[in-house]
């Protein structure tokens, strides 16, 4: 088994709603928020260089994608609108994001809790 995964069909930015919808060739579509997106950007900024489960980041519930930046053939870089656009999330990190969520975001909700950080909900779009 490769450690690649497909080209997506179809990438989709829902500002509305702030999702990524990903689409790939086995009918797998994954809808992604932007704040989920955000708190495991895969840049170094983030994930650090000793292992571990990296930085944790607070306070992006309200964050949006401004642009997907297509890299290659193998990944896109997604641009926030906190300023950050450092992470490249490559077609495997992307599904891995997609087939792990539940543990992932149980995981990022325990971290926020153990700091006794209180996510703010989210606010409706604007028409």
């Amino acid at each position: 088994m490769t450690d690649a995964a497909p080209v997506p069909e179809e990438i989709r930015l829902k500002r509305r709603s702030r999702l990524l919808e990903i689409r790939f060739p086995a009918g797998e579509v994954y809808q992604l928020g932007f704040e989920y997106l955000r708190v495991y950007t895969p840049s170094a900024e983030r994930r650090g260089h000793g292992g571990g489960e990296g930085r944790l980041e607070l306070g992006k519930e309200q964050v949006g994608i401004t642009e997907v930046v297509p890299v290659g053939n193998y990944a896109v870089c997604l641009k926030f609108d906190d300023g950050h656009d450092s992470g490249l999330y490559s077609w495997k990190y992307l599904r891995d994001l997609g087939r792990d969520f539940e543990a992932r975001w149980s995981r990022y909700l325990e971290r926020c809790a153990e700091l006794s950080y209180e996510r703010k909900p989210p606010e409706p779009p604007t028409r």
